[in-house]
C-alpha cells in the first residue's frame, strides 16, 4: 500500500534581511582588504536575494543580541551555548507555530488523527525538544509515537519521509507529521576562511512539515505519491562537506570543490536510480532539487542537459529564502503543489549532504491542480508562491 504526502506547508522567523545588508554588514566586520573583496564577489554571485533569521542582529538598524561588537566594532563571538539558546526557544515557538498552521490546512486531517511525530534538525538540541512541545501544546494524544533525526543535514527530509512512509505502509491507519527546522543564521563564523564566508552566504533560517498518510489523497488538492527513496554516497567528497561542533557554534567545511563533485556524478546515479524504478531521465516532469548554491543547480542543470527552466522552482526558493538546510527541497517541493497545472507528474527530488550524501526521491504528483472556488478569487494568495514574498517586502 503506498503512502502519500497530503499537505506540505512552510514557515519563517519574522526577521527578513536582504543579502546585500548582510555582505556590508559582514564586510564591516572584516579586517582584511583582499577578505572584504571575497565577502563582496561570494554574495553577489550567491543568487540569493532576502533570506530570514531568528536573530535580528541582521536586520538594518537593529540592535545585536548574539552576534555584539565591542565599542571600537570588533566582534564577540557568541559562544555553542548561547546560540543553542536561542536556538532552544526559537525552535519550540517556530515548531509548535508550524505544526498548528499544518493541521489547519491539511483537509481531512485533524489532530486526534496524528500518529506519530518525525522531527529533523541539525542546527540545535534541545531535550525536551520542539516535538514534545508540539504534542503538548496542540493537544496531540500523548501515545503518539515521536523520533528525532538529528544532525543529518540539508538532505534529512529524505530520511523523515521514508521513514514516515514505512510507518503507513506497515500500518494503513498512521497518519505521521514530518517536520523540517534548521535555524542555520545562529552559527555563523565570522572569520578569514573561505569555507566560512561562502556558509555565510547561503545559510538561513526556516522550517517544512507535511502530512504522511496511506489514504487516498484528495482529487481537488495536490500531493505526491512516494514511490522510491534512494541512499548514496560519493566519497570523494567525503572532506568537502562536513561540520563539528566547536567552542564558537557549528565549525563547517563547506569546499568550493562540491558543486563539481556532484556534476561530475549525478547523471550516472540517477540514471541507475531511475531505471531501477522503470524510467528515464527524460520521464522526469519536475525536477525538485535542493538548492545548495547557486553552482550546483548550474552543474545539475548542464550535467543532465535539463531544459532552462527546469530548476526554476528551486531557483526561486534560493532567491527569496537561501539554504535553509533539510527543510529547503520541501519548500521547492510545495512550490509545485502550487503552481500544479496538470493531474500527475513524475517528479524526482534530491538533496545533498555531509558525506557525500546524496539523497533521491521518485515522486508521483497526484490529486489534481489546486483549484479555489469562484468566490473566494480575491483571496486566492494563500494558495500561491508569492504571498509570502509579497508579505515581507
Amino acid at each position: 500500500m503506498p503512502a502519500y504526502i497530503h499537505q506540505i506547508t512552510t514557515e519563517v522567523p519574522e526577521f527578513a534581511y536582504s543579502q546585500d545588508f548582510a555582505r556590508d554588514h559582514l564586510k564591516s566586520w572584516a579586517k582584511e582588504p583582499k577578505t572584504k573583496r571575497l565577502i563582496q564577489i561570494i554574495y553577489d554571485r550567491s543568487g540569493i536575494t532576502k533570506r530570514h533569521s531568528v536573530c535580528g542582529d541582521f536586520v538594518e538598524n537593529a540592535e545585536a543580541t548574539l552576534f555584539k561588537t565591542t565599542p571600537e566594532g570588533v566582534l564577540i563571538a557568541p559562544s555553542t551555548a548561547a546560540r543553542n539558546r536561542i536556538y532552544t526557544q526559537a525552535a519550540h515557538d517556530l515548531a509548535v507555530k508550524l505544526a498548528r498552521r499544518t493541521l489547519a490546512e491539511a483537509k481531512g486531517f485533524d489532530k486526534a488523527d496524528i500518529t506519530h511525530l518525525v522531527f529533523a534538525s541539525c542546527t540545535g538540541f534541545a531535550n525536551p525538544g520542539p516535538d514534545y512541545h508540539i504534542i503538548r501544546e496542540l493537544g496531540l494524544n500523548p501515545n503518539v509515537e515521536r523520533y528525532t533525526l538529528g544532525f543529518m543535514g540539508c538532505y534529512a527530509a529524505f530520511p523523515a519521509l521514508r521513514m514516515a512512509a514505512q510507518f503507513c505502509e506497515a500500518n494503513p491507519k498512521a497518519v505521521v507529521l514530518v517536520m523540517c527546522l534548521e535555524l542555520c543564521s545562529l552559527h555563523m563564523q565570522i572569520n578569514e576562511k573561505p569555507d566560512s564566508i561562502l556558509a555565510n552566504s547561503l545559510f538561513a533560517d526556516g522550517a517544512a512539515a507535511a502530512i504522511v498518510s496511506a489514504r487516498t489523497p484528495e482529487t481537488d488538492r495536490p500531493g505526491y505519491k512516494m514511490n522510491r527513496f534512494t541512499s548514496a554516497l560519493l566519497p570523494s567528497g567525503e572532506r568537502d562537506m562536513a561540520w563539528e561542533i566547536g567552542d564558537e557554534g557549528f565549525d563547517i567545511v563547506l569546499s568550493s570543490y562540491v558543486p563539481d563533485i556532484i556534476g561530475a556524478n549525478i547523471t550516472a546515479l540517477l540514471e541507475g536510480i531511475l531505471q531501477a524504478s522503470g524510467h528515464h531521465l527524460s520521464h522526469v516532469e519536475e525536477w525538485a532539487v535542493h538548492p545548495g548554491g547557486r553552482a550546483i543547480l548550474d552543474k545539475i542543470q548542464t550535467s543532465l542537459s535539463l531544459p532552462s527552466d527546469a530548476l526554476d522552482a528551486s531557483r526561486e526558493v534560493l532567491k527569496n529564502y537561501g539554504n535553509m538546510s533539510s527543510a529547503t527541497v520541501l519548500f521547492v517541493l510545495k512550490e509545485f503543489m502550487d503552481r500544479s497545472d496538470t493531474e500527475t507528474a513524475l517528479t524526482c527530488a534530491l538533496a545533498f549532504g555531509p558525506g557525500l550524501t546524496v539523497e533521491t526521491a521518485i515522486l508521483e504528483r497526484c490529486g489534481g491542480p489546486l483549484t479555489v472556488p469562484h468566490d473566494e478569487q480575491s483571496a486566492s494568495i494563500p494558495f500561491e508562491r508569492p504571498l509570502l514574498n509579497a508579505a515581507l517586502a
